[in-house]
């Protein structure tokens, strides 16, 4: 059989599509392998949030043009949020590049492959890989106008999945061997249906039988609604962390960005989060171009107030088409500064969430045979081996970083 080589840039979201679209090409002869030289097929499934990212999968892409070259019947697929931004103009840049799949396309993926006359699908059922997480896409595109971002741009508005469909996924992947559900939307609490609500949804999928845990990301804070926090207390089977992207500890900051809060509504939900045993993570943003340093500091203070586990950081990248990227940007030392006295606030707080666990009995779902995660998401060593996808419950003896050790 032909042979799949699948690189990934990008958040959750990126890899259930990438599973989606890999699946395609299973029902199409191919079969999955991680060494790029034994591999007849490419697919490059892209991120374009960050400048960053968008260049590297580029750059991957340019790269293969050798390795075509060393044998011409090998395929190339871009895919994703940069394919979506950039179009056809790609194959003019990348001649021996054989097929564009934007984000939006995502849906067709199979019927593209049919309309291409490179690809012919076979009998058989698809083969993926086993971990203990399934991942099952709820929604689409984006309704927010964050004036920063993309996203909306490359994946367009919010389309909801039917229930029954996420339900049978949720069911399929748990009888897979997959205890834990991940839900991924871009909103993904914004999900809905004609008389259901994301709570809902929540409850009916942790329900299905072999599922142990469900994860949802990424949260958007206006849909944390009184009815989501009676779900999530009621409701053991749903993990108690939330990753919840804050981006500025500033409201005029947040004003600026289209967020749809403030600082105290922030903060308000968050507490409410935490009263239900909830460790919470965070994205933020530093060098908005309207960030002063009295911004910057609000930002200092909210990581401080809210006691995050974790915050992923990032200096602001302007995106072409987006209303932010008409501002001024602020000089790169600043950002290069701020994003250096962040990350090691962060740090520190980040570790003492783990130190505070010391002491605690703690359930843990092993991903691998000594090492596993808890319910709010704190990575465990075990001294003793176990299954994958078993539930160990022990207590927390020491902490070194990042991870927890336990006397099992």
């Amino acid at each position: 059989m032909k042979k799949l080589f699948v690189q990934t840039y990008g958040c959750q979201m990126n890899l259930a599509d990438s599973e989606e679209m890999a699946a395609h090409l299973f029902a199409r002869g191919y079969t999955l392998t991680d060494n790029l030289d034994q591999a007849d097929l490419a697919l490059i499934n892209t991120c374009t949030v960050r400048d960053h990212a968008e260049h590297r999968a580029l750059s991957f892409l340019g790269r293969l043009r050798q390795w075509k070259r060393e044998n011409p019947q090998r395929k190339i697929i871009f895919a994703g949020c940069a394919a979506q931004r950039l179009g056809e103009k790609l194959k003019k840049t990348f001649p021996f590049l054989d097929l564009v799949s934007g984000a939006r396309d995502i849906d067709h993926f199979a019927q593209l492959l049919d309309d291409s006359g490179l690809f012919t699908a076979q009998p058989g059922a698809p083969v993926t890989a086993q971990t203990i997480t399934g991942y099952v896409t709820i929604m689409r595109g984006c309704d927010f106008k964050c004036t920063y971002c993309i996203v909306p741009s490359v994946r367009g508005p919010i389309h909801c999945l039917p229930s029954a469909d996420i339900v049978q996924r949720a069911a399929q992947k748990a009888a897979k061997g997959c205890p834990e559900i991940m839900l991924l939307g871009q909103t993904v609490n914004a999900w809905h249906e004609k008389g259901k609500t994301f709570a809902d949804l929540l409850n009916e999928v942790s329900a299905q039988p072999g599922v142990q845990r469900v994860r949802f990301v990424s949260p958007h804070p206006a849909f944390i609604t009184p009815a989501f926090l009676a779900a999530v207390e009621n409701n053991p089977k749903i993990a108690r962390h939330i990753h919840l992207p804050a981006q500025s500890g500033s409201t005029k900051v947040l004003q600026e960005m289209k967020r749809g809060y403030t600082r105290e509504i922030l903060l308000e939900k968050i507490a409410a989060l935490k009263a239900r045993g909830f460790a919470i993570s965070t994205d933020l943003i530093v060098g908005f171009p309207t960030e002063t340093e009295n911004d910057f500091q609000q930002t200092l203070s909210l990581v401080e107030e809210a006691g995050f586990s974790a915050a992923y950081c990032f200096k602001y990248s302007p995106r072409q088409g987006t209303p932010a990227a008409q501002m001024t940007l602020l000089p790169e030392k600043t950002l290069e500064q701020r994003l250096d006295v962040l990350l090691n606030k962060v740090k520190g707080l980040a570790e003492a969430a783990y130190t505070q666990q010391i002491g605690s009995p703690v359930e843990v779902l092993m991903e691998s045979a000594n090492k596993g995660r808890t319910s709010d998401n704190f990575w465990v060593q075990t001294t003793r081996s176990y299954p994958v996808g078993t539930r160990v419950v022990s207590e927390v003896t020491a902490a070194e970083g990042t991870l927890l050790f336990t006397r099992d």
